[in-house]
């Protein structure tokens, strides 16, 4: 992993803000384990409302939490006036997800002025072993304000 210089001295506090910010992380229960510039580690715990036919955790719900943590990641390099947002992933999903704990960890690969291009892991906790389950590569964009066009009455 290569050591990266945030752009904004305080991205700490603002990637935890914008994370808080999300009432999905709430709602599944995502916690910040740790943070670093370019990294992060989310853990959420099993949860029967989350889980799909077979009681495995839903796969969409796995997709969300590394989803989440490659944001966090990229956010933490962006500069501090600028939003994140996703624009492409793609998933692998590799083993069944069942556990009774479930990490999320992501490290950017690559930032950009707007884009950033980061690699997560799932990784699930069961009976004491602990199981890589999915995969994700995605692109996160820089939102950066735009200045107004300079335009005359008409």
């Amino acid at each position: 992993m290569t050591a990266f210089e945030p752009r904004n001295p305080g991205y700490r506090a603002a990637a935890i803000a914008m994370f808080e910010g999300q009432p999905a992380m709430r709602t599944l229960g995502v916690v910040i384990v740790r943070l670093a510039p370019g990294e992060v580690e989310l853990a959420m715990l099993h949860s029967p409302a989350f889980t799909q036919q077979n009681g495995f955790i839903h796969a969409g719900i796995i997709t969300a939490g590394l989803d989440n943590a490659c944001g966090v990641a990229a956010f933490t390099l962006m500069p501090c006036e600028a939003d994140i947002l996703t624009v492409e992933f793609k998933t692998s999903l590799l083993a069944p997800a069942r556990g009774e704990r479930f990490i999320f960890k992501a490290e950017v690969v690559k930032p950009g002025r707007t884009l950033t291009f980061c690699e997560a892991r799932a990784f699930a906790e069961h009976e004491g072993k602990t199981t890589l389950i999915a995969a994700m590569t995605g692109t996160l964009m820089a939102m950066l304000p735009r200045e107004a066009a300079n335009t005359a009455p008409a």
